[in-house]
């Protein structure tokens, strides 16, 4: 027996998908309406300080503020690199963030092997009680730190800027738990084979733990560059001067004025930002697959 087709069957056949399709496209407009609010906000701040580094001095401190340059002055960039070695800052901020990304990925993956595979007594403990230093707060060690570089004679040196965060408990831990995904039969099998923990440290650990590894490097390079007040401390000339302390030059310089403070803001924030877009899916392969595993 033929279903019975009606004219009201027809046009609701037909209508549904259409209202469907409507709803659908109602709630991506809305979801990428949001999502482009929520990217306006976030970006604002480098928004607003690009478009005051291309003001005049009399817009950048006008008020109610000029959010639109009437004209575009990129003599501002001149002045805050006439004002301040911002290169050369850039330059030491850049060796400096280098040699501890590197440092805190070569003792952080071989902690986090050892707490992995190496089977020894009291290893949870001792886990334990290196995971407890990241409870420490890094200004309590300033003071111990700072006399301990002034003793070795490494003040205002590449030393002594980057010899005291070579080492990350967080970096272990981070690695550690990347380590631990891997199947403990490749271990064994490789063990069988006749390799030692140095050849699979090598060959196998370190290129199936790739996104933990740059998301530490993004992480360790980020926070190395962005410091201030350790560079403050252990650096006395503008030759070993790193980029925050390059900025407060900008600020106290009585000449100058917000736009060209904001020139110098732009300019150092060109490495950091090409790191963050260039190792973007590494950071965020690497955060999802610790959040995944624990």
């Amino acid at each position: 027996m033929k279903p019975i087709v009606t004219v009201n069957t027809i046009s609701r056949s037909k209508t549904k998908p259409i209202a469907v399709q409507l709803s659908l496209l109602l709630a991506n407009g809305l979801r990428y309406l949001v999502l482009l609010l929520a990217a306006l906000v976030i970006l604002f701040p480098v928004l607003y300080a690009l478009a005051v580094s291309l003001e005049s001095a009399a817009e950048s401190v006008a008020y109610p503020p000029v959010f639109i340059p009437t004209q575009l002055h990129w003599e501002s960039y001149q002045k805050a690199l006439e004002t301040a070695p911002i290169l050369r800052f850039i330059t030491n901020s850049f060796i400096v963030s280098a040699v501890v990304t590197v440092g805190q990925i070569i003792t952080a993956s071989l902690a986090a092997y050892a707490f992995s595979f190496l089977d020894f007594p009291g290893r949870s403990y001792i886990f334990y009680a290196f995971l407890s230093t990241m409870m420490i707060p890094w200004e309590v060690t300033i003071i111990p730190n700072y006399f301990t570089i002034k003793e070795l004679g490494w003040l205002d040196t590449y030393q002594g800027l980057s010899v005291p965060f070579l080492a990350s408990a967080f970096g272990t831990f981070m690695l550690r738990q990347s380590f631990l995904t891997l199947p403990k039969q490749l271990f064994e099998a490789a063990r069988i084979d006749g390799c030692g923990h140095f050849r699979f440290f090598l060959t196998m650990v370190l290129p199936l733990s790739r996104p933990a590894l740059g998301t530490l490097a993004v992480y360790a390079f980020l926070m190395t560059y962005n410091q201030y007040l350790w560079p403050l401390l252990v650096t006395n000339s503008d030759v070993m001067r790193t980029v925050q302390i390059g900025l407060s030059m900008l600020q106290w310089d009585q000449a100058a004025a917000w736009n060209s403070m904001m020139a110098g803001v732009i300019l150092v924030s060109i490495p950091t930002a090409l790191l963050l877009v260039l190792g973007q899916k590494q950071l965020v392969r690497g955060l999802t697959k610790g959040a995944i595993k624990g």
